[in-house]
């Protein structure tokens, strides 16, 4: 069976459930989990999505990216899938949620309303092949800049919201996960 994915208003209230092919190919807004895990140096593990993914395949990405499963919270899928794809297992904290929209090459429609969470890991990760095939740290105005010359090698949601990151961590300290901010930015391409 295929994997659902949970279907939302512009508010973030359930409405449904779709399968996950199903909802990327109508651009259905549905839940998503954004992860970004830092080491202690506030260094960023970005992993480079596996090629065979069903989009955005062999693109530089955030730590953990995915959906989380009817009715999972989002803090839980969240953990669950980081030890999945990055075999890391961390303290997660909600940093913010934002809603963007693109629209791939090969016509599936990405529309999420994706929940950010942050949490700090100094180990190296194990890495799910079937998710990423390639993992490293990174500083976050190395990858500012580079994500604005070479935009084509990095996930679009990550360059979406990745001013929001570096805004989050810096209100909350280098070394400290974001506390809960609360609100919500749109985004659509």
């Amino acid at each position: 069976m295929e994997d659902q994915v949970i279907l939302v208003d512009e508010h973030d209230n359930k409405v449904g459930f779709a399968g996950k092919m199903a909802a990327h190919q109508r651009g259905a807004l549905h839940r998503a989990i954004s992860i970004f895990v830092f080491d202690s140096h506030s260094r960023l593990m970005l992993q480079r999505r596996a090629a065979g993914k069903y989009h955005s395949g062999g693109l530089w990405s955030n730590t953990c990216c995915s959906h989380p499963r009817p009715n999972e919270e989002s803090a839980d899928a969240a953990r669950r899938r980081l030890r999945e794809e990055m075999g890391v297992d961390c303290e997660l904290k909600k940093a913010f949620s934002f809603v963007y929209r693109t629209k791939f090459g090969s016509g599936l429609i990405e529309h999420e309303f994706d929940h950010v969470f942050f949490g700090n890991h100094d180990g190296r990760p194990v890495l799910n092949p079937d998710e990423a095939d390639d993992w490293k740290w990174v500083d976050l105005t190395e990858l500012t800049v580079d994500v604005r010359k070479r935009p084509e090698t990095y996930s679009f949601w990550l360059a979406a919201c990745l001013d929001r990151v570096i805004s989050c961590r810096s209100l909350n300290g280098a070394g400290a996960a974001a506390q809960k901010i609360g609100s919500t930015i749109t985004l659509m391409a």
